[in-house]
């Protein structure tokens, strides 16, 4: 016996999907930042939909609400079995599809771009794990040594010939080896200070608004935590 409620007919079942699609894109857009091709999301969120249409069953509710689990699924499906370019364990995967949801939802909710202290308290996400999940995401798509190292038509370079010098920056990692110990020994107000401003790139004012202190004050104490952590890396 067929079920009433089911699209029955190839035409009632096209012109469901049809309706749906506003529905996959939006979802789609959700992972806009993801690395992946607008388009490329869309065909998977489409995927997606025609599976919630056929599966579906009234007894679990309404189609959207039964649409929207599926196609989320979909998507993280695509993420994790065919989008990274080099090994990335599966929970820091699947917590940056959370920070990039995250993250469109809290620029339109705050007005401005958020940092990543924002999406962990949003998320529940511990700050570190946020970081790692932002770090991650350059595996996605990883860049190719061929890849031209400037936009300049007559600049040969590609970056593989960049690679094998002596990096500068070595001795900015042997610093931070010295520094670790001595940023977590200071207060901890100075440590966030720190950590917003290095970090997250707020400026002092954004900071004294974000902390309830003025801008004197937390030039102070930054000043104040930069000294001892010159002093530790000397």
């Amino acid at each position: 016996m067929s079920n009433p409620n089911r699209p029955a007919g190839s035409a009632e079942r096209e012109e469901t999907i049809i309706s749906l699609l506003p529905l996959a894109r939006r979802l789609a857009h959700r992972y806009r930042n993801s690395g992946q091709g607008q388009d490329d999301l869309e065909q998977v969120a489409y995927l997606g939909l025609v599976k919630a249409v056929d599966r579906y069953d009234p007894s679990r509710g309404p189609l959207v609400g039964f649409a929207v689990p599926t196609i989320l699924g979909e998507l993280r499906r695509h993420f994790r079995d065919k989008g990274w370019g080099t090994h990335v364990p599966r929970s820091v995967q699947e917590n940056l599809l959370h920070v990039t949801t995250a993250l469109d939802e809290l620029a339109t909710e705050l007005g401005r771009t958020p940092g990543a202290r924002d999406v962990s308290e949003a998320t529940g996400i511990p700050l570190e794990d946020v970081l790692q999940a932002l770090e991650a995401a350059g595996a996605y798509t990883p860049g190719s040594l061929d890849a031209p190292t400037t936009s300049d038509p007559l600049d040969a370079r590609r970056l593989g010939d960049t690679l094998g010098a002596t990096d500068p920056h070595f001795a900015l990692v042997e610093a931070g080896a010295s520094i670790g110990p001595a940023f977590r020994r200071l207060p901890r107000r100075e440590r966030e200070i720190v950590e917003l401003r290095f970090f997250e790139d707020l400026t002092q004012s954004e900071i004294a608004g974000r902390m309830g202190i003025s801008q004197m004050h937390v030039s102070r104490l930054l000043r104040r935590a930069l000294e001892d952590l010159h002093g530790a890396a000397a």
